[in-house]
C-alpha cells in the first residue's frame, strides 16, 4: 500500500496562557519544523512550507533508514545543540550545504531530530487518531524499534508542574510549551495548537529609529561590549502613537561622530534590503520585552517589544552585550 504525507502547511500555533484542560504541554523548540517520512529507502525531510531540506541533513536520512519501519511519517523539530544551547544559527548554516559540504556539516554541527508525533506506521494513518492515543503510538515506536540518537522523542506532561518546570530550559533556547489537546486529530493546516512563549524584560540603548527621530517608528538598540564598544542587539516592533510621541521628546539627533556611524541595518528579519534610520545620541535606555532566541552573538534574534522607557537608567548601566540581564 501508498501513502502521501498529509498536507504540507503544518498545523500552527496560536499564544496561550496556562495549560488547558484535558490536554497536554511539550516543549516548544528553538529550530525547524519539519516532517519526517521513510517509504522503502526513500527519506524524505521536509519544512513547514513544503522546501525538501532532505540532502542538508544526510545524518538524519541515514539514521531514519537505519532505524524506522519502512512506512514510517513523523513531525518534528530540527535542532542543532552546541555549546550547551540549541544554536539556531548553525541550523540555517546547515540547511545552506548540499553535498560534500553537507556530509561535512554533519560531522561538524550534527542536527538532532526531536519527534513529537506519529502520523503514518505501515498500512496505517494515524491522522485521524486522537493526541493521546497517536502519543501512545509514537513511544511505543521509539521503544519497539530501539530509536535512538539522531531521534529524540519529544517530552509530553499533562501535569502543570512539569511543564512549568520545562520553562527553565529557557536559558539553553527553549521557548516556551506547545498545548495539544488530548482528544483532538492531527489537523493539517489548522490552527488548533495554543503555545506559551517564555518572555523577559531587559534594558538596552537606543543607538537610532527608523522614522522621524521626533516621532520615530521603529528603535534600533544597543548594547556595550566589555571594551566600551556600542554593539547593535535588535529591533522593536512599531512603535503605538503615545510611545512615538514620548520618545520624541528624549531623543536627540546623533551630532558628530556615532558608534554606528556608517553602519548599514536590514530592513527585515528576513531580508538584506537596507534600511533608512536616523542616528540617535546614544543615550536614552528603554526596557524591551524579549524572548529567548538569540544568534551566536548574544543578539535578540526576534523583533522586541517596548516596555516602558528608563530614563532614570543610565546607558553605562545597562547590562553588557551577549548577557541575559
Amino acid at each position: 500500500m501508498t501513502w502521501t504525507l498529509p498536507d504540507p502547511v503544518l498545523t500552527s500555533a496560536v499564544p496561550g496562557p496556562d495549560l488547558p484542560a484535558r490536554s497536554a504541554a511539550e516543549p516548544k523548540w528553538d529550530g525547524y519544523r519539519a516532517q519526517l517520512a521513510r517509504r522503502g529507502d526513500h527519506v524524505l525531510l521536509r519544512s513547514r512550507h513544503g522546501t525538501d531540506m532532505t540532502s542538508a541533513f544526510p545524518e538524519i536520512r541515514a539514521a531514519a533508514i537505519a532505524q524506522l519501519p519502512e512506512q514510517t511519517g513523523l513531525d518534528g523539530e530540527l535542532v542543532v545543540w552546541e555549546a550547551g544551547r540549541l544554536a539556531f544559527e548553525l541550523l540555517q548554516q546547515r540547511l545552506a550545504r548540499r553535498g560534500a559540504g553537507a556530509t561535512h556539516a554533519a560531522t561538524q554541527w550534527p542536527a538532532h531530530y526531536v519527534v513529537f508525533d506519529l502520523l503514518h506506521l505501515g498500512d496505517t494513518d494515524l491522522a485521524s487518531w486522537s493526541y493521546a492515543r497517536r502519543r501512545a503510538a509514537l513511544e511505543g515506536l521509539f521503544a519497539d524499534a530501539g530509536m535512538g540518537a539522531p531521534f529524540t522523542l519529544c517530552p509530553s506532561t499533562t501535569d502543570p508542574a512539569t511543564a512549568h518546570k520545562w520553562l527553565t530550559w529557557a536559558s539553553v533556547g527553549v521557548e516556551g510549551l506547545c498545548f495539544k489537546r488530548l482528544d483532538e486529530p492531527y489537523r493539517a493546516g489548522a490552527r488548533s495548537w495554543t503555545k506559551y512563549k517564555v518572555r523577559e524584560t531587559a534594558d538596552a540603548i537606543v543607538g537610532a529609529v527608523t522614522g522621524p527621530v521626533t516621532a520615530p517608528s521603529t528603535l534600533l538598540l544597543g548594547r556595550h561590549d566589555r571594551a566600551g564598544r556600542l554593539r547593535y542587539t535588535g529591533r522593536t516592533t512599531a512603535l503605538t502613537r503615545a510611545a512615538s510621541a514620548d520618545l520624541g521628546h528624549l531623543l536627540t539627533p546623533a551630532v558628530g561622530p556615532h558608534p554606528w556611524t556608517g553602519r548599514t541595518f536590514s530592513a527585515g528579519w528576513h531580508t538584506r534590503e537596507p534600511l533608512d534610520v536616523a542616528l540617535v545620541r546614544p543615550q536614552l535606555v528603554v526596557e524591551v520585552a524579549v524572548d529567548v532566541a538569540r544568534d551566536a552573538a548574544g543578539r535578540w534574534r526576534h523583533p522586541v517589544r517596548l516596555h516602558r522607557l528608563r530614563p532614570d537608567v543610565a546607558a553605562a548601566d545597562v547590562a553588557p552585550f551577549g548577557s541575559h540581564g
